[in-house]
């Protein structure tokens, strides 16, 4: 039976519709026994401040209370997936990067990090990160690559447990070239800043030189958007924590930041004929390991 607020013929959960065949065994039953729709769920709610439609009444519900505190959520969110599109477009075109290993990926939407990958550079290979149960549910999309040459799988982690990462990681990447590694606004929910510094930094430390990091995340510079964090705590689920971006540019030592290094990411080589916002409380850098 599947979880208690998804019905039969759901695609989020259920195999029966999913209009390509049957999800693998493994994931149904592990996003099934995890899968909760009384807690709103950080990768479901971002969904909904981006658009889509893989969220339940409980991501909406919190999503639209947030956003009312912090009017800047929607357009955040939008400039954070204009942010990836640009940086991985960046990457595969100018630095020749083929690798990339996305940690805390999220529900798929449009514009997706294998599928701008490749098709800038067709043979590029993406590997994505995530344990949350509907991510789960969604590996299969996840791993339909774009192109015939190109390959993107999937690892079900904890973004703390680096060494299983990147031992996993090394299946399906070359670890011989550089590699693209992306914490896209997901840092956020760790508690602890030193934690935060040691991901990052096993993580960087594993990869070979000349791969790069790529990390943005929501910082304390806006009032509303500490109103909205409150807010999105009370929710019960795992709270978002704010920090400076002097605390984001520290994730960055030791590695060679590229113009124009730590920046909003509405600011980051920001394309001309874009018309969104020219800020946003989001800052993020990108940056190669010597």
């Amino acid at each position: 039976m599947p979880p208690s607020g998804v019905t039969p013929g759901d695609p989020l959960l259920d195999p029966d519709g999913d209009p390509n065949g049957e999800y693998p065994p493994r994931l149904v039953a592990d996003a099934q026994g995890r899968f909760r729709t009384d807690v709103p769920s950080p990768a479901r709610t971002w969904n909904y401040w981006l658009g889509g439609k893989d969220n339940y009444l409980i991501d909406r519900q919190i999503g639209d209370a947030t956003a009312a505190l912090n009017p800047e959520l929607v357009p955040l969110a939008r400039e954070s997936r204009q942010f990836l599109i640009r940086v991985v477009r960046y990457l595969a075109a100018e630095e020749n990067v083929r690798n990339f290993l996305d940690i805390g990926a999220g529900l798929p939407t449009e514009s997706n990090t294998h599928q701008i990958a490749q098709r800038t550079a067709p043979d590029s290979r993406v590997v994505y990160v995530d344990n949350d149960p509907m991510v789960l549910a969604h590996a299969r999309a996840l791993m339909r690559g774009t192109t015939p040459e190109g390959v993107t799988d999937y690892i079900d982690a904890d973004y703390h447990d680096t060494r299983q990462i990147l031992a996993e990681a090394a299946n399906v990447l070359n670890f011989s070239r550089p590699i693209a590694v992306m914490f896209m606004g997901v840092l956020g929910f760790c508690q602890e800043y030193r934690t935060l510094k040691r991901i990052v930094a096993e993580t960087m430390a594993g990869v070979p030189s000349g791969s790069f990091l790529v990390l943005w995340d929501c910082t304390d510079t806006s009032e509303d958007a500490m109103r909205g964090t409150k807010k999105y705590a009370e929710s019960g689920t795992l709270p978002y924590l704010l920090r400076s971006v002097e605390e984001l540019d520290a994730l960055f030592d030791g590695l060679e930041k590229v113009d124009p290094g730590m920046v909003s990411i509405a600011q980051w080589r920001r394309d001309p004929e874009h018309d969104g916002p020219e800020h946003v409380h989001g800052y993020g850098a990108v940056a190669r390991k010597p």
